[in-house]
């Protein structure tokens, strides 16, 4: 090995410069745009969405990134492409005015070309670059390049030409977008197309079901990595919306903040304090429950806190919510007037599965809401497979984990067995289950509630009897009588059957203690008697005592009395004799 190999540095490359498309979902799919100052070639069936697609690019990038842009339609003409897309709020003549856009319609008359017997770009090339360089633009549409070399058989000089267009769109530093017409057993009808372009997008529109969804799939995109999946989008008043499912990853930020259900005996079943922020919480039970119950009342609660909440009703109407909801004393009307409640409302089979979830996505993007409702989730089995719905909802639950949104779904379960036709599969990724069910004793229905799991929280494993009233919901203990369980009119009955015999025992715990205490007075007074008895005997020994001692006592003063008597008598006849000896 020679010194100089030796001592060469690897060369260094930069990454790959892209350019903004400006189309919900795409700049994310694609890693930041298309690839800058090449062309990309967008392909598929008519009516996928191509010439959208493609005008779009050009009017974000006039709009939003200050880059001009040419588009050139070999079949429709200026003014019927500026009507075309007039309802999506592209104002192309506006823009044509500002010299931001500038349309081309070039029409290319086969019979000419099979007459003469040859073909040359040159005469494009030149009408192209006059127009790129009148505005400055950035950006390049040539929309369809069928249309191009339609009177073309002679696939050398095709194959040729087509190099040469790309070749010199690339020298001209524009990022352009080629749109192609699909071929069979090819992405185009040339088959050329996708090999000379540096991305290829593939737009597809297909049917299931009578339901159509339209897809795009990022064939492939040199230099750069990119999603790989098949991407639902979804064409509506503001242009194309991709759901760009590649960002959903398993590394989401997650609260401890606990929020309200709205009923205040199921947050204490939620150890307190309700549910974590950015959780999701299923409520599944048969027709009847309360399930939609429990979801307005967790928007009520949501509203109530300032945060929007968006209900998307599968079942309903607004109208028809507001007015059933209206009768347990909740009132939706003021929050959907303040625009804290956002209702969309929808039968399922009006898209499939994919666009259902292009167009939630889309929704709670424009909207920015604190809880998202979906009431019911079953619905979705009409236009799906469950392994499908699965699917759908773990993406809507991962994309609503990563924007921190609190989710409530409903499902209804066709019977009171568990399984996973009832909660379609989703019960196993939701943070907390609660079951709804229905009691049937004596007669009566009524309904019990319960919570199945609640992730990272103490929760009450109790059966409690939910309770739908004019005042809102409740939730009780469950009443355990002598033949188990029992709910309703039963455990009212029972109820006022201890009430009763509390109330009797009670009073005949009253006439024990009158009787007790008429007896302890008699025996008081008893007690009282041989007190005074006692005294009186006591007395009268006492008084015989007294006397004995008495006489005692005078005998003895006697006594002393006489003996002092005596004493002086003695002493008076002695002095008497010491005074006459004395004389």
């Amino acid at each position: 090995m020679s010194k100089s190999q030796k001592n060469k540095e690897p060369v260094q490359y930069g990454t790959l410069p892209k350019a903004l498309t400006g189309i919900t979902g795409l700049d994310e799919i694609t890693g930041g745009g298309l690839p800058y100052g090449r062309p990309s070639l967008i392909c598929g069936e008519a009516g996928s969405g191509k010439t959208l697609m493609s005008i779009e690019f050009i009017v974000r990038g006039a709009v939003q990134y200050n880059e001009p842009g040419v588009f050139v339609a070999f079949e429709e003409k200026s003014d019927e492409l500026a009507i075309n897309v007039a309802s999506l709020g592209f104002d192309l003549k506006k823009l044509q005015a500002e010299n931001k856009l500038k349309i081309d319609h070039v029409h290319i008359d086969r019979s000419e070309i099979e007459e003469t017997g040859e073909y040359d770009l040159e005469g494009l090339f030149i009408r192209l670059g006059y127009a790129i360089d009148s505005i400055g633009a950035k950006r390049v549409v040539l929309d369809t390049l069928e249309n191009l070399f339609s009177g073309l058989n002679n696939q050398a000089v095709l194959r040729a030409e087509l190099r040469r267009l790309f070749t010199w769109l690339k020298e001209k530093g524009v990022t352009a977008i080629i749109t192609g017409e699909r071929g069979e057993g090819a992405l185009t009808r040339q088959g050329l197309e996708e090999y000379v372009s540096d991305c290829v997008i593939l737009l597809d529109n297909r049917v299931v079901n009578q339901i159509t969804t339209r897809r795009l799939r990022v064939i492939k995109y040199r230099g750069t990595v990119h999603g790989t999946n098949e991407y639902p989008f979804l064409i509506d008043e503001d242009g194309i919306s991709v759901l760009p499912v590649t960002s959903l990853k398993m590394a989401n930020t997650v609260s401890t903040e606990r929020i309200s259900t709205g009923v205040k005996a199921l947050d204490d079943m939620l150890g307190g304090r309700g549910l974590y922020r950015g959780g999701s919480v299923l409520v599944s039970g048969t027709a009847g429950t309360g399930k939609t119950s429990l979801a307005a009342s967790f928007a009520n609660e949501t509203c109530n806190r300032k945060e929007k909440c968006i209900y998307f009703a599968m079942e309903e109407s607004p109208n028809q919510i507001i007015r059933n909801i209206r009768s347990i004393g909740i009132d939706l009307q003021k929050h959907v007037d303040s625009g804290l409640l956002i209702f969309n409302a929808s039968r399922p089979n009006l898209h499939g599965l994919e666009m259902h979830l292009v167009a939630m996505h889309k929704c709670i993007k424009k909207y920015r809401p604190s809880v998202v409702i979906i009431d019911p989730i079953t619905n979705f089995i009409n236009i799906g497979s469950v392994s499908e719905v699965k699917n759908m909802l773990v993406r809507m639950i991962d994309f609503l984990q990563e924007e921190q949104i609190s989710v409530m779904f409903t499902a209804l379960s066709l019977n009171t067995i568990v399984n996973e036709q009832t909660d379609e599969g989703v019960s196993s990724l939701v943070d907390a289950w609660i079951l709804v069910r229905d009691i049937e004793f004596n007669g009566e229905r009524n309904r019990g509630l319960y919570v199945m799991k609640s992730r990272g929280m103490k929760h009450s494993n109790q059966v409690r009897e939910f309770i739908i009233t004019g005042n809102g919901l409740q939730l009780v203990d469950v009443y355990l009588g002598p033949d188990g369980i029992l709910t309703g009119s039963a455990r009212e009955q029972q109820m006022l059957l201890e009430q009763t015999g509390e109330a009797i025992r009670n009073s005949a715990v009253t006439r024990k203690d009158r009787e007790i205490i008429r007896k302890r007075k008699v025996l008081e007074a008893k007690i009282a008697s041989l007190h005074t008895e006692f005294e009186s005997v006591e007395e009268e020994l006492n008084k015989v005592y007294l006397e004995e001692e008495l006489k005692k006592e005078i005998l003895r003063k006697n006594r002393e009395e006489v003996i002092k008597i005596r004493r002086g008598e003695t002493e008076e006849n002695v002095q008497t004799s010491k005074t006459s000896r004395k004389k």
